[in-house]
């Protein structure tokens, strides 16, 4: 009797170790400021600090804006994706009245920050998507900037082909995975 419980105590602890070991794909998200104080590019892992495709709302909790600013954020949150063509950093000049309102807002109300995610579709290995991921919020990013807002506003996260749209498997499906969106 004691031989069966001396198992069921070791098969719980290694149940327990394996899940304290265990990591989701936000945990391996590259998050990084796209540009320091000196204007030079630098990379930050963390370790799940940012969970992209939860509701971000709280990220810019206790932010004193207008009430003319809160429509402005709510109708910006509803149009806030950018879809780039296959293996293709190059935001589309369909968007340049899209990104031009986010910066607008950005720089009217300078302590709201955002996260720009970085999708890829299924092709191509993980490690390929998730830089592909990184340069097209990277893209993003740096046109913000230079559409006036401030680094400090602006956090990037890929997650390469791991968090897609569309789960099909086709170009309908892979055209809407292939695509950055800012998140508030």
């Amino acid at each position: 009797m004691f031989k069966n419980f001396f198992k069921y105590v070791m098969l719980g602890a290694f149940v327990v170790v394996l899940n304290g070991c265990a990591t989701s794909d936000r945990n391996n998200a590259l998050v990084e400021d796209p540009l320091n104080g000196d204007g030079t590019d630098s990379g930050v892992l963390e370790d799940g600090a940012i969970i992209v495709g939860e509701n971000y709302d709280s990220y810019n909790d206790g932010l004193h804006l207008t009430d003319v600013q809160r429509a402005k954020l709510q109708a910006l949150k509803q149009d806030s994706t950018i879809y780039f063509s296959y293996d293709s950093d190059a935001i589309p000049s369909n968007y340049v009245s899209l990104l031009q309102a986010h910066a607008d807002f950005l720089v009217s109300a300078p302590q709201v920050k955002i996260i720009v995610e970085g999708h890829t579709d299924e092709r191509g290995t993980p490690e390929y998507n998730i830089a592909l991921g990184e340069r097209r919020a990277r893209s993003v990013a740096r046109y913000l900037l230079n559409l006036g807002v401030t680094p400090d506003q602006i956090s990037i996260v890929s997650y390469g082909e791991e968090k897609p749209q569309n789960f099909g498997h086709g170009e309908s499906a892979w055209s809407k995975n292939r695509r950055a969106v800012i998140s508030y």
